[in-house]
């Protein structure tokens, strides 16, 4: 049935007597669905992915828990292949981007940046939260992060590592975070707050909210957050931006980011990896060539993916996929 997973592309028949929808779950590919509007019982029509080799994946389950000031907040929490709850794992915080974006139960084992079951193949357990700020929750939920990138949002996401920790998955001592665009901004931020997470990977994020401002493609897009421009509110851009929180940053730092991105313009890496490098904290900053704000080239998504889990394990101190006792 479709009653979990992720529906998308839903279109009526002409006489409104069928619906017809893409359909998908976080352990199932997408496929086509036809169903009657009186009576629903959803019919697969496609097989798309029968011929690809189904191999084991990390079960993905919702979780909920109570943020710093009483909010709840949800996420999908993905455990390791072959999870056992004897042991302990290194956990992932995958932060999404928007900060308008969410999360929802569609296929983990699709080519992205952040291969959730690849990351489960080697031993992590993936929390993805959708703090506030974040789509589907209602408005008050979806606007509760306006003049507060950075601090509510962070105990949201901060709880939620918590939360992993306190149900025995996640151990404490094997953290690891990461992000794209508002998640490269959520992830660059941390690392200023906590010294909690040993390794760190920020994906074209915003990290000097002044520069982002005056060279990025969407210069009212802070403004409208913020409630005006950097030079009537200059304090609060300060306060929000890890570029002038940076000081002191220990947390190893990989940072992702597309050579021709205009919407995260890649002067945005260069500031911090730069901070990072001056102040002798351990950083590598990849550049991908004809990349905008998203790698679309197969052989770049595949290779962020590889060294994404290479800076995790390296900082890990992991050599193979295990848990940890």
């Amino acid at each position: 049935t479709a009653k979990s997973g992720s529906v998308t592309g839903a279109t009526i028949s002409r006489n409104a007597g069928l619906m017809a929808f893409i359909h998908q779950t976080p352990e199932k590919p997408p496929d086509i669905y036809v169903s009657s509007l009186r009576n629903f019982s959803p019919r697969k029509l496609t097989e798309i992915n029968a011929e690809f080799p189904k191999l084991p994946m990390g079960k993905t389950e919702p979780v909920s828990w109570k943020s710093k000031d009483g909010k709840t907040v949800e996420g999908l929490l993905t455990y390791p292949i072959n999870y056992d709850k004897a042991r302990r794992y290194p956990l992932l915080l995958n932060v999404h981007g928007g900060p308008a974006g969410v999360f929802v139960q569609s296929f983990t084992a699709a080519g992205t940046v952040y291969a959730i079951q690849a990351l489960a193949q080697e031993g992590y357990a993936v929390l993805r939260p959708n703090p506030r700020g974040s789509s589907g929750y209602g408005m008050s939920f979806r606007f509760a992060n306006h003049n507060d990138w950075g601090y509510g949002d962070y105990e949201d996401d901060i709880a939620g590592v918590d939360k992993v920790i306190e149900m025995g998955v996640a151990h404490p001592d094997s953290l690891c975070v990461a992000g794209w665009s508002y998640g490269g901004f959520m992830t660059s931020f941390i690392i200023t707050k906590t010294k909690r997470f040993k390794a760190a990977s920020v994906g074209a994020g915003v990290t000097d909210l002044v520069s982002f401002t005056g060279t990025a493609d969407i210069p009212g897009f802070l403004p409208d957050y913020f409630d005006g421009q950097p030079w009537d509110q200059l304090d609060t851009y300060l306060k929000h931006s890890a570029m002038f929180n940076v000081k002191g940053v220990t947390t190893p730092t990989q940072i992702l980011h597309g050579e021709k991105d205009v919407r995260v313009p890649i002067s945005q890496g260069y500031e911090l990896h730069n901070a990072l490098k001056q102040q002798g904290c351990p950083t590598e900053m990849i550049v991908y060539p004809r990349t905008g704000h998203g790698p679309q080239e197969p052989k770049f998504i595949l290779d962020m993916g590889k060294r994404l889990i290479a800076w995790f394990n390296r900082n890990l101190g992991r050599t193979r996929q295990a848990g940890t006792e």
